[in-house]
């Protein structure tokens, strides 16, 4: 036997070892995904509206996947902490994390030395505006008289949100270079405990999505004075929109799904074919509608876009504004 042959012969049985010994090839193992169980971080606190949204999404995709989502809350630093875990993560598929537009907030705000680069998107999957939220029985009924409060006493109105620097931070910002008004900014570690803070009579109102006070509206313990949309919000009909009362202010947040930047190409090829699958099911638009989130799908590759003239976007905004953390 030439010894080519013989080199070839023996490659071809430590190849054969080596898949029964259970030591696939990197290739094998991609072609294999997933084979378990994948975590989709979620940077904030459990029970606002990016928190429902995985949890919404882990539950559909089990038609589609072999291998169970399970939700991981990993709350902090306005969203920083849990994408930071990710981005630093082994770029397998296996951990990935809800994407929301704080990823390009913070780090024009020098809170965070990544940016939306680290990360490929998946697809989009939310967008919702921002509303302003009071409680049931505040002395307020229309935003006019909210803000002529606020104007009364500048800062004494508290408007509480997602962190600094979250786009529910930037949202109360902007109403108020619009408005000539001057809130007293209180950062939460997420919508949800913002929220609960207002319920508690902490804060006079938050800024956060109509999503995230759904179920306290129809509570009859919270109301919304306006949303900051281009047209009013399926479920709050009766809410004004901010340029029906004269304020020319749009502005809002989306969510998606992201991989560390370095997944390789076939892991997010099957990434993207369940989401786009997950997206379409009955379920996933079922339980969105019951908590107000804004159903908009994009693939990954309409969804990068998206980043990209958004963080041009918040950029100007933070610079117009001068916000700092």
């Amino acid at each position: 036997m030439k010894r080519s042959q013989l080199l070839r012969g023996i490659a071809a049985l430590s190849a054969t070892a080596a898949l029964s010994l259970g030591l696939a090839t990197p290739a094998a193992a991609q072609a294999d995904f997933p084979n378990r169980t994948i975590e989709l971080l979620v940077p904030y606190q459990p029970g606002g509206g990016t928190d429902g949204l995985a949890r919404a999404f882990a539950e559909a995709s089990r038609k589609h996947i072999s291998q169970s989502i399970v939700i991981v809350n990993r709350p902090g630093a306005g969203g920083a902490i849990g994408w930071t875990e990710v981005i630093n993560a082994k770029p397998d598929g296996y951990k990935l994390a809800v994407l929301t537009v704080e990823l390009l907030t913070l780090p024009h705000l020098g809170l965070a030395k990544f940016n939306y680069d680290d990360f490929q998107p998946i697809a989009q999957l939310n967008a919702d505006p921002a509303a302003i939220t009071v409680k049931a029985d505040a002395p307020w009924n229309t935003i006019e008289e909210f803000l002529a409060a606020a104007k009364k006493s500048p800062e004494s109105v508290r408007v509480g949100n997602s962190g600094n620097g979250s786009i529910w931070h930037l949202a109360a910002a902007a109403l108020e270079d619009k408005t000539g008004t001057k809130f007293g900014h209180i950062p939460f570690q997420g919508a949800a405990p913002a929220v609960l803070a207002l319920l508690g009579g902490h804060i006079e109102a938050v800024a956060v999505s109509p999503a995230e006070v759904t179920t306290h509206v129809q509570g009859g313990k919270l109301k919304v004075l306006m949303v900051m949309a281009d047209k009013r919000v399926k479920g709050f009909e009766k809410v004004p929109t901010a340029k029906e009362r004269g304020i020319d202010l749009s502005i809002g947040t989306w969510r998606g799904l992201g991989a560390p930047k370095n997944t390789p190409p076939e892991v997010m090829a099957k990434l993207r074919e369940i989401t786009a699958k997950t997206a379409a099911e009955p379920l996933m638009h079922e339980v969105m509608d019951k908590q107000n989130l804004g159903y908009v799908y994009t693939d990954g590759a309409v969804f990068k876009e998206t980043l990209a003239k958004d963080n041009v976007y918040f950029k100007q905004l933070i610079t117009k504004l001068n916000i700092k953390p």
